[in-house]
């Protein structure tokens, strides 16, 4: 797998994913944000063995799929401070999700935005599965929320930002506070993650 620049923000360049292996494929067919994938190096398809849920509608192109994109990040700059870059929507092909790509992609996104003159990425995240990825390429917890249920993560674009124990334990305790929404794999996640502390930090987003 390769990791690719496919546009900066304002460039125009969209991604077509399959609406069954993507969330979020949508997000991806509007041009204004920047995008950056992984890839496979030689254009073959992402998951050659992955069988849908569900058959395409006879209006909709197979071929039309940039089906060799394992993941993909769209992002812009933050609209209240141009020094800092957010991570809007980040997607894993249903088949190849638990390989760690998530976080590869996004490290080396950040590598990117630190080298076009960005000090800081933000992202919101949902979810402690999204949480727990996160810490493992330097983002931590802000303290802050941007939804209902979102909490807001930071990092440095050029390093990671410094392991607080006790402020990742925060953000892990704020998921219990919708632990009506939470699933039970969730919910277990939470409580182990909670005893364990955080995960060690790479700067190509792998646990130590």
């Amino acid at each position: 797998m390769e990791y690719a620049l496919v546009c900066r923000p304002g460039e125009g360049a969209t991604l077509r994913l399959d609406y069954r292996a993507f969330a979020y494929a949508g997000k991806f067919v509007v041009g204004a944000p920047g995008k950056s994938v992984i890839r496979t190096a030689d254009g073959s398809p992402a998951a050659p063995g992955w069988q849908p849920d569900e058959p395409l509608p006879d209006t909709v192109d197979p071929e039309a799929f940039d089906d060799e994109v394992v993941a993909a990040v769209s992002f812009s700059p933050d609209r209240t401070d141009p020094d800092c870059c957010r991570l809007r929507y980040v997607t894993v092909h249903a088949a190849r999700r638990g390989e760690e790509v998530g976080p590869r992609l996004i490290c080396e996104t950040a590598a990117d935005l630190a080298a076009d003159g960005f000090d800081r990425v933000k992202i919101a995240v949902n979810n402690p599965f999204a949480y727990e990825a996160c810490h493992k390429c330097g983002f931590a917890y802000t303290g802050e929320r941007t939804g209902i249920a979102e909490l807001e993560l930071e990092r440095p674009t050029a390093t990671a930002a410094p392991v607080e124990p006790e402020r990742y334990r925060e953000g892990l305790a704020a998921f219990r506070e919708t632990d009506g929404e939470l699933t039970r794999a969730e919910r277990r996640f939470v409580a182990e993650r909670l005893e364990r502390g955080p995960p060690a930090v790479d700067d190509d987003g792998s646990e130590g």
